[in-house]
C-alpha cells in the first residue's frame, strides 16, 4: 500500500543549471546524483521534509526525459508515491483494470523498484516507488 509522496519528477535540459536554484536559493538539502542507464537519464535528488525533489536530465536523445521535453518542454514529470511492495500494487491494480505503463516493476535511482500507472488513470504521470530495504 503507498504510504506517502516520494519525490516530484521534474523533467529539465541540464541538472546544473538548476543546481543553485534548489540547493542555494531554496535551501534544500542536495542528495546526490545518479545515472540510471536503462533509462538513459541523470538524476538528482534534492530532500524536501520527508520527500525530494528529483530533477531527471535525459543523457541521450532517445531517452523517455528527452522526449518528453521535446513535447512538453521542461517541467513537472510525474510523482511517486511510496509502496511497500509495488508488486502486490500492480496485480491488486491488474485485477481492478487499471491500466499500467508498466506492468512489472522496473529498477529505479538509488535501487528502487519502480513501475508508473498510465496518465489517463490519473490525469498525471503516477510512479510507485519501493525504497530498497
Amino acid at each position: 500500500m503507498t504510504r506517502k509522496i516520494n519525490h516530484i519528477g521534474i523533467a529539465v535540459n541540464n541538472i546544473d543549471e538548476f543546481m543553485a536554484l534548489y540547493r542555494d536559493v531554496l535551501g534544500l538539502k542536495y542528495a546526490g546524483e545518479e545515472i540510471v542507464e536503462d533509462q538513459k537519464v541523470k538524476v538528482a535528488f534534492f530532500d524536501i521534509g520527508e520527500s525530494r525533489i528529483e530533477l531527471l536530465e535525459p543523457t541521450s536523445p532517445e531517452s523517455p526525459i528527452a522526449k518528453f521535453i521535446e513535447k512538453r518542454g521542461e517541467g513537472m514529470h510525474h510523482l511517486a508515491v511510496s509502496s511497500d511492495n509495488v508488486e502486490a500494487e500492480l496485480e491488486e491494480m491488474k485485477k481492478k483494470g487499471v491500466k499500467l505503463v508498466d506492468e512489472v516493476p522496473r529498477r529505479g535511482a538509488h535501487g528502487t523498484k519502480i513501475a508508473f500507472i498510465h496518465p489517463k488513470e490519473t490525469k498525471i504521470l503516477l510512479e510507485l516507488t519501493e525504497e530498497k530495504h
